[in-house]
């Protein structure tokens, strides 16, 4: 072996070896292979200089690689550091040299936004140093977030609730998911009224002007305001008053980057970040092509909407040769971001090989990834086609009083709705003569609300996030997780609701650490740490900056803060184990229950009544032989396994429906199930046959490909669609 790789990830380092000869070997170092210790704060201050002096560790797992890394490293002619290009790969980078001895800035250090052959001997060709700029930023942000985690985290415990914790972008993110719940909370809902009228040849029509006076959302604040002009309209002849078209265009969209790539998955596929995340770094790392194993997309942590020259030369001529020459626009489009500081990566989100297509993906990719797959590769042509055109119509109706609009659309040109695909209908106006007479079918007059603002979901969430310069995309879907596996945040129904001890850590933060909790704070943070990146801010007068008055605020409210705690002793005894009863805060108030929970379950009101528990059937559990529990959920009771959280089976109480139509993957029954996210159909065979759908399979073969076909309901109307190559045809 003449030469050493150290990447991060074992599926990384297996991709990367298909490319190389045998003078090469990779291996990874499976993430992080030195960090600031668990068991203490890991800080140490200079006496002289007043420097933080981190305490780097190799933690007891990381013992046996970091053993291989430097028996391999010393018979290695030349070691060369290939982490990710970003802060915290860079980071990475560092700490192996440090831990297998060598110096950093010794090391050549490779870098590619792609794991392919082309990509890899580039780099190999074009090594660079580690950048210790990217170091001290990456180095700020982890000594920063444990000087808030390991300093306020143990007074919020002390003064609230044990297992709290608080860190720059989590309490600020936080307080974001609060103030929407006090918005919604404090919501005074505002009454209106609509007007819609139907004129002859079914044209749906809105009071758009009355007595001179344009009509808008809320304009109508009555019943008797809305009366007053359905009485006028009633009386009135109308003639058409005007029919206008304007052709305007639609522009294409940008490619993905991190924060959006997020946000499409969910709304779209329904993935959480955290899953997005996870299959997009199986496509990064490497998988099944029809070149054998490879990268298919470029690196997924980045906030740069930037694009090869060659990618978008390949996309160019991949779109002329599919679409035709119509598609394709004269020059070449590039995008920029607007992201604060955006210079994690250097390139947005796309397919490496335009080659690989989506048809040619469903042979090789998992169900996930090819979903996943087909998002960015239709994106990233998308981005580079034609914008859409189309036709909007208007038509005003004139009464003596009283004008109504009407209003069309058209598509007149598809454009990157080709790829990305265009469910709207058309609505098209008949051709009326301006002056000519119509007549009003019929009208109605209907009573509304004002609704709150709707509370985030994991998608728009990140999008505040993101405009707001609160984090980076490496933490948006961390922050996500932490602030669920707090217990800070509940997901219902895909929105994100505070609990009871989110508004006492957010009130308490906003009392006595404002700036923790403050976006502006945060996101100032986030451009100082860009500033370090880029060598103009030292990173120990950043550190010091914060540590020291930080520090002095956490021992006054040592002394200062009042307990606040959610968890306060009765005086009483649990009549079933004898144990400390407490008196507890929970999202619909305070209860009392036992202090030897989960042991023992036993609750009650404050007014003394006994919280009843679930409801004992005679079925045993077919997972562990435990006694199945009848339980409450929104969608109504369901039988859980008493041995919950150890246990986590549950099943409906209804028998499951069955269809006719069997399995398309293994010929067993299929039946109707309730879910999470609502009904959906699946194998009795599972989890040896995983076929699963979310609408209903029929007995209806796919024409193109022959596999079982579903029903799927669209605004457009029913359709059949099938489950493997996704043909739709018009449901008869």
């Amino acid at each position: 072996m003449k030469n050493l790789i150290i990447v991060e990830s074992p599926a990384k380092a297996r991709t990367i070896t298909n490319f190389l000869s045998k003078e090469y070997k990779v291996i990874a170092s499976k993430g992080h292979i030195r960090d600031l210790p668990k068991s203490t704060f890991g800080i140490d201050i200079d006496d002289k200089t007043g420097d933080l002096v981190p305490k780097y560790s190799i933690p007891r797992e990381a013992n046996p690689t970091v053993k291989e890394l430097k028996k391999l490293a010393k018979e290695a002619q030349t070691v060369f550091i290939a982490t990710d290009e970003d802060r915290e790969g860079e980071a990475i980078g560092y700490h192996i040299a440090m831990a297998i001895g060598k110096e950093p800035t010794e090391l050549p250090r490779i870098v590619f936004h792609e794991i392919t052959k082309t990509a890899i001997q580039h780099a190999l060709e074009n090594p660079r140093k580690v950048d210790m700029h990217s170091v001290d930023a990456q180095q700020t942000r982890r000594l920063l977030d444990r000087i808030v985690g390991y300093k306020l985290s143990p007074l919020l415990a002390a003064k609230i609730q044990k297992g709290l914790s608080a860190g720059r972008v989590q309490s600020s993110t936080l307080k974001l998911v609060v103030d929407r719940e006090r918005e919604i909370k404090a919501f005074v809902p505002e009454e209106f009224w609509t007007i819609d009228a139907l004129f002859e040849k079914d044209i749906e029509a809105s009071i758009y002007d009355y007595n001179g006076l344009k009509i808008e959302k809320l304009t109508i604040k009555t019943e008797e305001d809305a009366t007053q002009i359905v009485k006028s309209a009633k009386a009135e002849s109308f003639i058409v008053a005007s029919l206008e078209k304007t052709q305007r265009k639609t522009k294409t969209p940008p490619p993905f980057m991190t924060s959006t790539l997020q946000q499409a998955a969910s709304t779209q596929l329904g993935f959480s970040p955290k899953k997005t995340m996870m299959v997009a770094q199986k496509l990064y790392e490497g998988v099944k092509t029809d070149k054998g194993t490879s990268g298919v997309i470029t690196y997924m942590r980045t906030d740069s909407l930037n694009l090869a020259k060659e990618a978008v030369e390949s996309a160019r001529e991949h779109i002329k040769t599919t679409f035709g020459q119509k598609y394709l626009p004269e020059k070449p489009k590039y995008y920029t971001s607007k992201s604060k500081g955006a210079q994690e990566a250097h390139e947005a989100i796309r397919p490496t090989m335009v080659e690989f297509d989506t048809k040619l993906a469903a042979n090789y990719l998992s169900v996930d990834e090819l979903k996943l797959y087909k998002l960015i590769y239709n994106r990233f042509l998308a981005c580079q086609m034609t914008e859409a055109e189309m036709e909007s119509q208007s038509l005003l109706f004139k009464g003596d009083k009283c004008t109504f609009k009407a209003s069309g659309r058209k598509l007149l040109f598809d454009g990157f709705y080709k790829v990305t695909g265009y469910t709207e209908k058309d609505k098209l106006l008949p051709e009326l003569t301006p002056g000519q007479a119509v007549t009003m079918d019929s009208i109605k007059q209907e009573q509304h609300f004002t609704e709150p603002p709707a509370r985030y979901n994991e998608a728009s969430l990140i999008k505040k996030l993101e405009s707001l310069g609160i984090g980076r995309p490496s933490t948006y879907a961390p922050t996500v997780t932490t602030l669920q596996a707090r217990s800070y945040i509940e997901i219902e129904q895909k929105r994100i609701h505070p609990t009871e001890v989110a508004f006492t850590v957010t009130e308490m933060l906003e009392e006595h650490f404002p700036e923790i909790v403050d976006s502006g704070f945060t996101a100032n943070m986030e451009e100082t740490l860009d500033e370090v990146a880029e060598g103009q801010t030292n990173w120990q007068t950043i550190l010091k900056a914060f540590y020291t008055p930080f520090l002095q605020k956490v021992e006054e409210g040592k002394a200062k803060i009042k307990s606040l705690k959610m968890a306060i002793p009765t005086g009483e005894n649990c009549p079933k184990c004898d144990s400390e009863l407490l008196l507890r805060k929970g999202r619909y108030g305070e209860f009392v229950a036992c202090s030897n929970f989960p042991k023992c379950k036993y609750t009650k009101n404050t007014d003394g009544t006994e919280i009843e528990g679930p409801e004992e059937t005679d079925e045993k559990c077919d997972k562990c032989g435990s006694t199945m529990v009848i339980k409450d959920s929104k969608r109504g009771k369901f039988l859980a396994c008493s041995a919950y959280p150890k246990c986590k089976n549950a099943k409906s109480l209804e028998p499951a429906k069955e269809l006719t139509v069997p399995c398309p993957e293994c010929g067993g029954k299929l039946q109707e199930r309730e879910g999470k996210r609502g009904k959906f159909f699946g194998c009795v065979n599972y989890p040896k046959c995983k076929f699963i759908a979310n609408f209903e399979p029929v007995d209806k073969k796919c024409p193109q490909c022959d596999y079982t076909m579903g029903k799927k309901t669209l605004k457009s109307g029913e359709v059949y669609e099938c489950f493997k190559c996704k043909y739709k045809e018009e449901a008869k």
